[in-house]
C-alpha cells in the first residue's frame, strides 16, 4: 500500500527538525545519524532515501526564517514580519531577545553553528553564507541611511549573530544580559531605528 500524499515531505521535515534541535545543542561532529532519526522517529535506514550524507542534511538545518518560508515563529512570544515597514528593527529585537536566547534547540542556526561552519566543507560555508546574506538585505532595504545601507545592514547582522554568540558563551548571566541588551541598542542606532 503506497504512503499517503505528502508523506514524504513531513518526513523529511521531521528529520530536519531533529538535526536542527541536536545540531544547536551538540554541533555537527556531536550528532550522530542515529540520534538524528531517533530524534524523528524513524529508521536509520531511511536517512539515506532522503539525504545523500549528513553533510546534506546539515546544508539544509542551516536555514532559517530569512530564507525558509515555512519557518514559524519558534521563539514564544516573538513575532517578525519580514513583508512589514519596520522588519529591520523586528529583527534586531527578536534575535538578541531573551526567547532566542532561552531556546537553545531553536536557535537561529548562524548563533549555534557558527564554529561548525568554519571547520567544514564549501557546500556547508555556501549555505550559512546565504542565509547570513538573506539577513544582511531584508535589514539593508530598512537602514534609514541609504548612503551607507549595506555596510550598516551587515554590521547590525553581525551585531546580531555576535551578540548572541557572546552572550551565551557567558558564564555571569547579568553580564549576558547587558551585553545583549547593548548590541540590541547599537543594532538599532546603525539602522536609524
Amino acid at each position: 500500500m503506497p504512503y499517503p500524499r505528502g508523506h514524504r515531505d513531513r518526513m523529511r521535515k521531521r528529520i530536519v527538525e531533529s538535526a536542527r534541535r541536536l545540531f544547536n545543542r551538540r554541533g555537527f561532529e556531536g550528532v550522530s545519524i542515529d540520534e538524528i532519526m531517533a530524534g524523528a522517529k524513524l529508521t536509520r535506514g531511511a536517512f539515506y532515501s532522503y539525504f545523500r550524507s549528513k553533510s546534506d542534511l546539515y546544508t539544509e538545518v542551516l536555514g532559517c526564517f530569512f530564507t525558509d518560508p515555512e519557518w514559524k515563529s519558534r521563539w514564544k512570544g516573538v513575532k517578525v514580519d519580514l513583508r512589514s515597514e519596520n522588519a529591520g528593527p523586528q529583527i534586531v529585537r527578536a534575535y538578541l531577545s531573551r526567547q532566542h536566547f532561552d531556546d537553545v534547540a531553536n536557535s537561529c542556526p548562524m548563533v549555534a553553528l557558527p564554529s561548525d561552519v568554519a571547520r567544514t566543507d564549501a557546500k556547508v560555508k555556501s549555505a550559512f553564507e546565504a542565509v547570513f546574506r538573506a539577513m544582511v538585505a531584508i535589514l539593508e532595504r530598512e537602514v534609514l541611511d541609504r548612503r551607507k545601507a549595506e555596510a550598516r545592514a551587515m554590521s547590525i547582522a553581525a551585531l546580531c549573530v555576535g551578540g548572541m554568540v557572546v552572550a551565551r558563551a557567558m558564564n555571569d548571566g547579568g553580564f549576558g544580559d547587558r551585553l545583549r541588551r547593548a548590541a540590541t541598542r547599537t543594532a538599532l542606532e546603525l539602522g536609524g531605528w
